[in-house]
């Protein structure tokens, strides 16, 4: 090595004594560069008119790295790129942190011309982790979560995602490494958890220039217990005498409530022929006034209890109206009827004060039989009235004579028709009465 570098001071005077007027003009030209931690750098040192003078490269240590394309330093992850009178570029392999710094390279010419180039090395950081989660947690709990990542220079940036949704309202804390040129950060999410949040995934992402625009992320799968929620849901809104009937108890909790109660105005069922529990259904295979009453379904699991109450009417089936009757008579005379009677069902006592709030107001069947007895009365009275005045106006038909009348015949004037009227009453053989 101290040979090498003998030959290079031998080499670096006999350039200095063949250079030319033009090259005191000349400077090498250099540029920063960037790199990830593991990856390779690239130093490239140019100059626009040479006049065979020698380029060098050294490192922030001042120790040469290539005088042209002699490599001076035994280094295997420094290689050289290109050299030439115009160029020299090397390359430096896995790079590391402790390889950043201001890098030279140096123009020899009398005197000599130098131009610096820094080499940023960035430190990746770490995969995030998240801490602070203990499974399950509790409706109405508060959670605490953690979100920390080491490495990272310059320090990394961490962010919070809800259902695809940043939460901004977090802690942020920075510290150095042990090698005072990394950062560990951390991000704490506090927030206060509902039945909503289970199943959701919570997202802690790591930004960083060393990523190339694809985050670290660490995710958390939340598992929240909580009471369960109950609702009855009926097969039909409009439940009637002689269906079937079938009310789902839809229950939702964690632990999920299984299986559920169902009790009948406050104690068990009382037709277990009728009413038959199947998983969360009551079917009722075809309902009668007797069922009628609140129904409750009750949930239960680990974490505590719900219910939920059904009022159940049932409603008598509704009956079709009768159309428009038109009866013929024996005379000219037509009668029109129209009849629609709606009668109430009769309700007990125990149940009169219950109100289905499915019910629909004003629903109720005609009955058959006592519209047709009053339509039949109604016939018999009608053809009666006409068979009577028939009757009436056939006997009241014909023509009534005076007295004055009767005898006016052969009578000169009235006195003589009133006498022979009377006598002609009296010779008669027989009396005729007329009853009117």
């Amino acid at each position: 090595f101290v040979f090498f570098l003998c030959n290079l001071s031998l080499v670096s005077a006999a350039a200095s004594k063949n250079k030319v007027k033009g090259s005191q003009g000349q400077f090498p030209l250099t540029q920063n560069v960037t790199v990830v931690e593991g990856g390779t750098a690239i130093l490239t040192c140019r100059v626009d008119q040479n006049d065979n003078t020698s380029l060098q490269w050294s490192n922030p240590a001042q120790q040469t790295l290539y005088f042209d394309d002699k490599k001076a330093l035994r280094d295997n992850r420094i290689e050289l790129v290109r050299a030439s009178w115009h160029e020299l570029s090397i390359s430096v392999s896995d790079v590391s942190l402790s390889d950043e710094g201001q890098y030279t390279c140096s123009l020899f010419t009398m005197p000599v011309k130098t131009s610096k180039a820094y080499l940023t090395v960035l430190g990746v950081p770490e995969k995030p982790q998240i801490s602070g989660f203990s499974s399950p947690v509790m409706e109405g709990d508060l959670m605490q979560l953690t979100c920390k990542t080491s490495g990272s220079k310059p320090a990394a940036d961490i962010r919070w995602f809800k259902n695809d949704k940043e939460i901004k309202d977090v802690k942020y804390l920075k510290e150095e490494d042990a090698n005072r040129k990394t950062f560990t950060v951390s991000s704490t999410l506090d927030f206060r958890v509902d039945r909503s949040d289970d199943g959701v995934a919570v997202i802690c992402r790591v930004d960083h220039e060393s990523l190339n625009a694809t985050p670290q992320v660490a995710m958390q799968v939340l598992e929240i217990h909580y009471t369960p929620s109950v609702k009855i849901i009926p097969s039909t809104p409009f439940p009637q005498e002689g269906q079937p009937l079938i009310l789902t108890c839809e229950s939702k909790g964690k632990p999920l409530p299984e299986p559920v109660l169902w009790t009948k105005d406050g104690g068990e069922l009382p037709d277990p022929d009728r009413m038959v529990v199947s998983g969360r259904e009551l079917n009722i295979l075809f309902l009668n006034k007797t069922d009628n009453g609140t129904y409750r379904c009750e949930a239960t699991n680990t974490i505590g209890q719900s219910s939920a109450e059904y009022v159940l009417i049932v409603h008598d089936v509704p009956n079709t109206l009768l159309p428009t009757t038109i009866i013929p008579s024996l005379t000219t005379a037509t009668v029109t009827t129209t009849v629609a009677i709606t009668t109430s069902p009769t309700t007990s006592a125990t149940t009169s004060s219950i109100r289905d709030p499915n019910a629909l107001a004003g629903q109720t069947g005609p009955d058959h039989a006592l519209i047709g007895g009053i339509v039949a009365v109604v016939v018999f009275v009608t053809l009666c009235s006409i068979f009577l005045l028939g009757r009436y106006l056939a006997r009241h038909k014909g023509t009534y004579l005076t007295n004055e009348a009767k005898g006016a015949e052969d009578a000169p004037d009235a006195d003589t028709a009133i006498i022979n009227a009377e006598g002609s009453q009296v010779n008669a053989e027989e009396k005729k009465e007329y009853f009117i």
